[in-house]
């Protein structure tokens, strides 16, 4: 099923560098099943772009066998496909054992349809049209959940630090107090700390706004964080990029 790629955000051009540099060092294996050339090939090339090394199946004939025979980290998978549907392709896996992570990709996206893939083994479940950022979100949380790559819990960009088990910012030493929101923020900004963030990624990742609400929510906060991060210090490092976003950059 084609995935209304025009409703779709294009890939992202940067990822946050640990996560980018644990993928690089552990060589993190992607299997994506989708049998719609053009979803796939978009798929396909955002996920490398990302750092992930990707194979592809274009059936499910295609798509079982490579699930059974190769080792993976994650597998993305659509429910309707010519040869073994997708819940057909998961419930080999599972009944064989194979424990990796399953994420559904599909345009069926009621409530049933996503229980019925949770229910046949799946993991996750992304309804088509969707963001590119989001799925690579969800494709980060089962990665940590299965334990392939351990979550960073501690932040450090210039002499900013956040500790997340404490939720506790510091600055030069000093303590940084901040609103959940604005924690939440600056974990974000930190995590893709000298890459340009835009609005919409702040919306979808920060307030899980999948629309543009309208409202200058995003900028009185950014407003709070400064007056918290730069203002009581000598040098800013959260940085305006007119007509893009916002960057995190100590070498400012």
């Amino acid at each position: 099923m084609t995935p209304q790629l025009s409703e779709m955000r294009a890939p992202p051009t940067g990822q946050p560098a640990d996560f980018q540099a644990q993928r690089m060092d552990t060589a993190m294996r992607v299997l994506v099943i989708e049998d719609d050339k053009e979803a796939a090939d978009y798929l396909v090339k955002g996920l490398r772009e990302s750092g992930y090394t990707v194979d592809h199946a274009a059936d499910g004939r295609d798509g079982l066998f490579l699930a059974l025979s190769e080792p993976y980290d994650v597998m993305i998978v659509d429910r309707m496909l010519p040869g073994p549907d997708g819940l057909s392709i998961v419930e080999s896996v599972r009944k064989s054992s194979i424990t990796t992570p399953v994420l559904f990709l599909s345009a069926l996206g009621e409530v049933e349809d996503r229980v019925a893939g949770l229910k046949a083994g799946g993991d996750d479940y992304l309804a088509k049209p969707f963001a590119f950022s989001e799925l690579l979100a969800r494709l980060e949380a089962l990665l940590r959940r299965s334990g392939a790559v351990p979550e960073n819990t501690f932040l450090k960009v210039g002499d900013l630090e956040m500790d997340l088990l404490a939720r506790k910012v510091t600055r030069q030493g000093k303590r940084v107090y901040l609103h959940p929101r604005e924690f939440r923020l600056l974990e974000y900004l930190m995590r893709h700390a000298g890459q340009v963030v835009t609005r919409t990624m702040l919306l979808e990742n920060v307030w899980e706004y999948h629309f543009d609400p309208q409202t200058n929510v995003i900028d009185v906060h950014i407003s709070r964080l400064r007056q918290k991060i730069d203002k009581p210090f000598d040098k800013p490092i959260l940085q305006t990029v007119r007509g893009a976003g916002y960057k995190l950059d100590p070498a400012a």
